[in-house]
């Protein structure tokens, strides 16, 4: 309820309680406001995945976990990776007593009302919205911040990823005729197309998915909001990569991502965090659109559906212009994006430097990916630095008239919300 609500009303029962009745007790006080809060929903851009200092996380038991070790399962609710160093809690806003992160690395749609213990990968950790409700009962939900679209049933940022990487990986180390001979059958060599990331009826699918968890968010933010007022922000994606690498990091030994085998040029794009053929990098900027016109089509759909509620859509796909990976030399230091970081196995220690590896080498460590995914999962995410950023760009969001507000880096680093 907001302070002019509550002064009215306690007016209103200060009159009553004069002209009532001796024998009639006087009205009971107010009850005391809730202290207001910030709430973040969504999935790993959201979480914090990437900006490191990652707090325990309560299970789907009620069971805080710690780290667990990397070689645990990645089920573990503790590798939703909610970082205090995540947007939410970078943001200036004023009047906000306390913020809470519910978000998970890898939450799907599914998880808003369904716990993500009960799926495929899931985490175990309860439905988003219990855990929303949970903060209702002690908190006055004054913002959410909402982050869902790159993973889905469909596809996940995870996947798409994983592939376009290890295809450059794979073209850099091995020529063709290798893998029938060494590893038992042919890999893909070739630079990701747009069907390899997410297909038209893909988006399209993944796109109702999402619209209908965020129905279910809203419907249930309007049954326990103290006050029922509440600012719900909608934020999109910012791709890691840029538009084009910088021309220090086309070609070595005079060899470029066109032809099989050119490892020191795949070596020194692992260590400058953007392993990745050129040709990938068009199909990867219209995906990352793509999942923002996925993001605002969610919102303009739930804003006709809830004309009462305050919704905000916040463009991000510009707060890391010129300080994208490999965007320009010194790379990835000056980048707000985590690099491309595998560990040989489950050793705790990120490889760096994938000079001096032979083609098994490489197909080991590529390995340990995919069976202790928590040991590159952080892999392209915003750093805590990369955070800074989207926690300015959500202070301009939380106060905006606007309902559409883009978030854009300037080249000397200024951020603004317009």
């Amino acid at each position: 309820m907001s302070l002019f609500r509550r002064a009215a009303l306690a007016a209103a029962l200060a009159v009553a309680s004069v002209a009532l009745p001796a024998a009639v007790a006087p009205a009971r006080p107010a009850a005391a406001a809730l202290p207001t809060a910030a709430v973040a929903l969504g999935d790993s851009f959201i979480s914090g995945e990437g900006a490191g200092a990652y707090a325990p996380v309560v299970d789907v038991n009620g069971v805080a976990q710690g780290f667990p070790g990397w070689s645990a399962p990645n089920s573990n609710a503790y590798f939703c990776h909610r970082s205090p160093n995540a947007s939410l809690f970078q943001a200036d806003l004023p009047g906000i007593a306390a913020r809470f992160n519910l978000a998970c690395s890898g939450g799907q749609p599914y998880d808003i009302a369904a716990a993500s213990a009960s799926r495929a990968k899931g985490r175990q950790v309860a439905a988003q919205l219990d855990q929303l409700r949970a903060v209702a009962r002690t908190h006055d939900i004054d913002l959410v911040l909402v982050g869902l679209g790159s993973n889905n049933s469909s596809f996940t940022f995870g996947s798409v990823a994983e592939k376009c990487a290890n295809r450059f990986i794979a073209d850099a180390w091995t020529g063709w005729w290798e893998f029938w001979a060494y590893l038992g059958g042919p890999v893909e060599q070739e630079p990701c197309t747009d069907a390899d990331l997410a297909t038209a009826a893909q988006v399209s699918a993944a796109t109702a998915e999402t619209t209908a968890a965020v129905r279910q968010l809203l419907t249930t933010l309007d049954q326990v909001d103290a006050d029922g007022q509440h600012r719900v922000v909608f934020q999109d994606y910012t791709n890691p990569l840029p538009a084009e690498l910088a021309a220090g990091y086309w070609t070595e030994d005079d060899r470029d991502d066109t032809r099989d085998k050119f490892r020191a040029l795949g070596a020194e794009r692992y260590a400058a965090g953007c392993p990745i053929h050129r040709g990938s990098l068009g199909p990867g900027q219209r995906f990352s659109q793509g999942l923002g016109t996925l993001v605002n089509s969610v919102r303009t759909t739930l804003a006709a559906e809830f004309p009462q509620d305050d919704l905000v859509y916040l463009n991000v796909q510009r707060a890391f212009d010129g300080a994208r990976l490999c965007e320009s030399a010194g790379s990835p230091g000056n980048a707000l994006a985590t690099p491309i970081r595998l560990m040989d196995g489950p050793t705790g220690v990120f490889v760096t430097s994938l000079s001096g590896y032979d083609k098994l080498d490489i197909q080991r460590i590529a390995n340990a990916c995919g069976t202790y995914f928590q040991t590159c999962q952080e892999s392209w995410h915003p750093s805590a630095a990369g955070h800074r950023v989207l926690g300015r760009c959500l202070t301009g969001a939380a106060a905006t008239g606007a309902r559409t507000v883009s978030c854009v880096r300037a080249p000397d680093g200024a951020v603004t919300v317009s």
